[in-house]
């Protein structure tokens, strides 16, 4: 089987970082990861349900496809529930 091209993406806090890889046919997520040294790379530490392909979480056993985005997400910094009754209350009826 030919190689495939994926893509690993993280956004941090000032910048957004795009690392293309050719990985064997039959890598999961946890193969690209670990090819693309983002992880290493901004001490991110155990990104475990963390990631995703294309907006959706998966997890590091997750066969990837020709073309596939793998995305590493950071930490929320609000509950977006709660950030939305905050903007309720402060609004004016």
């Amino acid at each position: 089987m030919p190689p495939i091209d994926v893509s690993v993406v993280y956004a941090g806090e000032n910048d957004v970082v795009r690392v293309a890889l050719v990985l064997p046919d039959g890598a999961c997520l946890g193969d690209a990861l670990a090819a693309s040294g983002l992880v290493e790379r901004y001490a991110l530490g155990d990104v475990t349900g963390r990631t995703g392909v294309y907006g959706r979480l998966r997890g590091n056993d997750e066969p990837l496809q020709q073309g596939d985005r793998v995305e590493i997400y950071r930490p929320l910094r609000a509950d977006p529930k709660v950030s939305r009754r905050q903007r309720a209350k402060r609004r004016p009826r």
